[in-house]
């Protein structure tokens, strides 16, 4: 199970698109990068993403712009050690500051958009 998130575009629904190929991984991603402002996060961090994100975790994003989440993202992203382990399925607390970095630079690029997923 993961979380497919991603920045829309407020006017039209739909998912922001960049011009330009991103190389933010997921558990699921596409080869040679993507244009949409997407990410897929597994779920085996989501033990991680609570503590740091509230109770509700990666979804206290949902509804806000990538301009509103960078506050968030940053403290979440501060409160968290370790480095990514090359097994991106270990639910380790490194993988998941991985994952919320990566949310950052969506946001960053896309900070009109607002988030939504699952």
């Amino acid at each position: 199970m993961s979380y497919d998130i991603c920045l829309k575009n407020p006017k039209t629904g739909k998912p922001i698109q960049f011009e330009e190929r991103h190389q933010l991984k997921g558990g699921t991603y596409e080869a040679g990068g993507s244009h949409e402002a997407w990410l897929n996060v597994t779920y085996n961090y989501s033990e991680h993403l609570s503590r740091v994100l509230e109770e509700k975790g990666i979804r206290v994003l949902y509804g806000k712009t990538g301009k509103d989440s960078v506050p968030i993202l940053k403290k979440a992203i501060s409160k968290m050690k370790g480095v990514p382990d090359r097994d991106y399925w270990a639910a380790t607390e490194g993988n998941a500051k991985k994952a919320l970095q990566n949310l950052l630079a969506l946001a960053k690029m896309a900070p009109q958009g607002v988030w939504d997923g699952d």
